[in-house]
C-alpha cells in the first residue's frame, strides 16, 4: 500500500527542529553581536531610517532558518496526527474487492490497537487487540510495504481454507450466496460469485472465481502467539497469509475504519460516492 511517508515526515520534522535549535543556540547570538558592533562603531551620523534598515538587515534570519521555524510546528502537528490518531491511505490493488476498490482513499485508526512510535513501530501503550473480521493495515513478513487485509485468525487459532470454504477452530464460517458476478483479474474478466460472510458477528462481502482456485501448498494453519492470519475478501485473487504467512503483532499499523474518497485510476476527478464505514 505505498511508501511509508512517516520516514519522510520524521526526517523533515527533525531537520527543521534541529535548524531552529542551532539558530537559537548559536547563529542568533552572532547576529545580535553584529548588531551591537554596528551600533557601537557605525551608527554615528546615520539617520534613524538608515539605522533601522541596517539593524533589520543584520538581525534578519537566513531563509532556511525562516522556513524551518515556519514549517516545524505544522509538520510536527501532521506527524502527531498521522502517527497516533488517523492516517490516510489509498488502495492500490483489488485484493479486498468488493469491500474496498482500487482507488479508494481510506482512514486508518492508528491508536485502535495501541499507541506506537512512528517509523520503528514500538508499542508504548496498549489499547485493544485485533479481532476476527476487522480490516487491518500492517507490514507483511516478506515485504516492507503496507498491506490491508481482513483479520481471520487470532493467536492460537487453527484456520483451514479448502474448497473455497473457511473454517476457524474446526467450525465452518457462515457464508451466504448472493449472486453471480464478473470478476476482473490480470488475465481478464472471469465468472464468479458474490457472497455474504459473517465472522465474529461482522458481516461483509466476499467474492470467488468460478472453477479451480489458485493452487496453494497448504490448507491448514495454526496461528502462533503474537501473530494474525490475514485474508483478502477477493478470495481467489489475493496475496495473503495463505502464501506468505502470518502478520506479526509488532508490524501492525492500524484499523481501517472508513472510505472517505474514491478516485478511478488515470485522469479522473475524485468523488465521494463511496464514502462509508468499513465493515
Amino acid at each position: 500500500m505505498g511508501v511509508d511517508f512517516s520516514v519522510i515526515l520524521v526526517s523533515l520534522v527533525a531537520f527543521c527542529g534541529l535548524l531552529w535549535l542551532l539558530d537559537s543556540l548559536l547563529i542568533k547570538k552572532s547576529r545580535l553581536q553584529a548588531v551591537e558592533q554596528y551600533i557601537a562603531t557605525q551608527s554615528k551620523g546615520k539617520s534613524e531610517e538608515e539605522l533601522a534598515l541596517a539593524i533589520d538587515d543584520l538581525s534578519r534570519e537566513s531563509l532556511p532558518v525562516e522556513y524551518a521555524k515556519s514549517f516545524f510546528p505544522v509538520l510536527l502537528l501532521v506527524l502527531v496526527l498521522r502517527s497516533f490518531l488517523i492516517e490516510p491511505f489509498q488502495i492500490p490493488t483489488g485484493s479486498m474487492i468488493p469491500t474496498l476498490e482500487v482507488g479508494d482513499f481510506i482512514l486508518v485508526n492508528k491508536y485502535a490497537y495501541g499507541v506506537r512510535l512512528p517509523v520503528i513501530g514500538t508499542k508504548i501503550m496498549s489499547v485493544a487487540d485485533p479481532q476476527r473480521g476487522e480490516v487491518m493495515v500492517f507490514f507483511p513478513p516478506h515485504e516492507a510495504k503496507y498491506y490491508i487485509k481482513r483479520v481471520i485468525g487470532l493467536p492460537g487459532d487453527t484456520v483451514r481454507y479448502e474448497d473455497k470454504r473457511l473454517y476457524i477452530n474446526g467450525e465452518i464460517v457462515s457464508e451466504e450466496y448472493q449472486r453471480d458476478i464478473s470478476i476482473e483479474t490480470n488475465i481478464g474478466s472471469l465468472d464468479g460469485t458474490l457472497h455474504r460472510e459473517t465472522i465474529n458477528g461482522v458481516e461483509h462481502a466476499t467474492q470467488h472465481i468460478n472453477g479451480a482456485a489458485r493452487q496453494r501448498s497448504r490448507t491448514t494453519w495454526v496461528i502462533p502467539n503474537g501473530n494474525y492470519f490475514m485474508m483478502g475478501d477477493n478470495r481467489d485473487n489475493s496475496s495473503d497469509s495463505r502464501e506468505w504467512g502470518t502478520a506479526s503483532e509488532n508490524k501492525i499499523v492500524g484499523k481501517a475504519i472508513a472510505v472517505w474518497m474514491h478516485k478511478e485510476p488515470g485522469f479522473h476527478l475524485p468523488t465521494f460516492s463511496r464514502n462509508q464505514r468499513i465493515k
